[in-house]
């Protein structure tokens, strides 16, 4: 028999990222997981020490020590991740990135979803199930904050449906034979719950054909508070003919119930209406991830 010569640790690993797709893969060869609302990382333990990197390959294990230091392995193995906070109930970007600002660590997580090393064998050339047993063997000798990502087999649109009844960001579908590669690739896909809503347009950023940037309000009662802005969704022709239309409603302030210092916006009546697809509101009440849909008069 053949002696299985050791690989090497690697150092950092470009991730595999999935493909957005509109509706979940059919048939048995695809598991679904949900998706998390976080900062993808990368854990490499060597020895019962712990380094975490950022998607983009920055040592950021100074601000997650809590999550390094519960990696009590002696091992040389590298995992795949997303570090989360969960507020009311499920993961929260806007959460997590107020914590790191006020470096506070005791409410983060780490979801493990795929393990690409262990102890001198090279694992990403494996089966997707292969390495998910592989996986949670490991995470199931250690205590939170270190979490095993569980996943589903059938019917990934029922996953993603539940998905969307509990306000979670989506699912991620996964072939179950496939490899794991440093790219973009369909062998993930991303299905992303998103929300729709109407807001009045109080506001908006000129470029010199039409608008950069739409700001947004909410009526709330008698108050008319900013939601934000937005700055996708249009083509040049679109640009300009909102801002021709906006041009006919400019106001010499902002009709916003509490001002706001906005030096390039060009203030505006709020009688007309941006329909608005996005993915959350912020805890700072800002709409997060959002693109026009429409444009109209109230």
């Amino acid at each position: 028999m053949t002696k299985r010569i050791k690989a090497k640790m690697p150092g950092f690993i470009k991730p595999q990222l999935a493909t957005l797709k509109e509706k979940a893969p059919l048939g048995a060869q695809w598991i679904h997981e949900i998706k998390f609302d976080g900062y993808r990382a990368q854990v490499h333990v060597d020895g019962g020490a712990a380094k975490i990197f950022t998607r983009n390959g920055h040592d950021w294990t100074r601000r997650f020590s809590r999550i390094a230091g519960s990696f009590k392995l002696k091992s040389q193995t590298i995992f795949d991740g997303e570090i989360v906070v969960v507020h009311e109930g499920r993961t929260n970007f806007s959460e997590l990135q107020a914590d790191l600002a006020n470096g506070r660590q005791d409410r983060m997580l780490f979801y493990a979803f795929d393990i690409l090393f262990h102890n001198g064998e090279d694992l990403r050339s494996k089966p997707q199930l292969h390495r998910k047993a592989r996986l949670k063997e490991l995470i199931d000798m250690l205590d939170p904050p270190v979490l095993y990502s569980e996943h589903h087999d059938g019917d990934g649109q029922e996953l993603f449906e539940a998905a969307s009844r509990l306000n979670y960001e989506g699912i991620i579908s996964k072939r179950a034979d496939a490899p794991y590669r440093s790219e973009r690739v369909e062998a993930w896909q991303k299905i992303k719950v998103v929300q729709r809503g109407k807001f009045p347009v109080v506001g908006f950023i000129k470029d010199p054909s039409g608008v950069a940037a739409l700001y947004l309000g909410k009526r709330e009662g008698k108050e008319l508070v900013y939601m934000g802005k937005v700055g996708t969704g249009w083509d040049r022709t679109t640009s300009g003919k909102i801002r021709k239309a906006l041009d006919t409603v400019i106001s010499p302030k902002s009709k916003l119930s509490k001002q706001l210092k906005k030096p390039k916006a060009t203030w505006v009546q709020p009688v007309f209406t941006a329909e608005i697809e996005y993915r959350d509101i912020t805890s700072e009440g800002l709409l997060r991830a959002s693109a026009l849909k429409g444009f109209s008069k109230s």
